[in-house]
């Protein structure tokens, strides 16, 4: 028996967070009855699952690439809104892939996608610590006393505790530009970090993920990962 989301995960449909809001807004059925528990379990040898009415199946072919995110796409497969979105920009593909993780529609840089329900999922638990590196524009003129209370920790809006590891690239009197390590990623938390100690992102892309960088990759293009950067990527997550 698989839970239903982690069934969807490896059907390439969406990772297993964004799988619990397909369940919960009544977009799945299993053998024709709509579930709505995210914990509900299946059977994968006979039940039959749709998503909006189209059956799905495991992928049968993983995929791995990096899309080099411009700014104004929405991290989505879809926007209810109509705005663009990433999927615009990955298409022509054997098998339907995701977005792992988030950037902010006005953040740019290496987004990965995959198909991959299990590594997917791994890469964005903290328990791995995935490192994803950003380098910000920031408003203003920062002290390097400043960069000592990002890794202490800074409380986040949403309660939690923040931290990265923070190098000073430039310095002017009217901004600074900054990379900042992370390793949890928390919602738009290296703005609300930034904005804790005085100096507002004025411009964010993120350099790599998991040491995965889009390089060479124009705003807008793609590329597929090599036998050796998905190898590592396993490995940080111990797959």
């Amino acid at each position: 028996m698989t839970r239903i989301n982690k069934y969807l995960s490896q059907c390439g449909v969406a990772s297993r967070r964004h799988a619990d809001k397909l369940v919960t807004e009544g977009r799945i059925t299993v053998n024709g009855a709509i579930i709505e528990t995210p914990g509900f379990k299946i059977d994968e040898s006979k039940d039959e699952v749709c998503l909006d009415g189209q059956v799905i199946t495991p992928a049968e072919k993983k995929i791995y690439l990096i899309l080099n995110k411009p700014a104004g796409y929405v991290t989505s497969l879809t926007d209810p809104q109509g705005r663009k979105t990433v999927a615009d920009l990955v298409t022509d593909l054997e098998q339907r892939v995701y977005p792992v993780g988030r950037l902010d529609l006005d953040t740019e840089g290496t987004l990965l996608f995959t198909n991959d329900g299990e590594l997917a999922h791994r890469l964005t638990h903290p328990k791995y610590g995935v490192k994803k590196i950003y380098r910000a524009r920031v408003k203003g003129r920062m002290r390097r006393d400043k960069l000592v209370l990002f890794p202490k920790g800074i409380k986040l809006p949403d309660g939690n505790i923040g931290r990265a590891i923070v190098n000073l690239e430039k310095i002017n009197d009217e901004d600074s530009i900054i990379t900042l390590e992370l390793t949890e990623g928390r919602k738009r938390e290296v703005k609300h970090l930034c904005k804790a100690v005085g100096h507002p992102v004025i411009k964010l892309v993120r350099d790599s993920f998991a040491g995965i960088t889009c390089d060479g990759v124009a705003p807008g293009k793609w590329r597929f990962l090599s036998a050796e950067e998905i190898a590592d990527l396993n490995y940080q997550v111990k797959l």
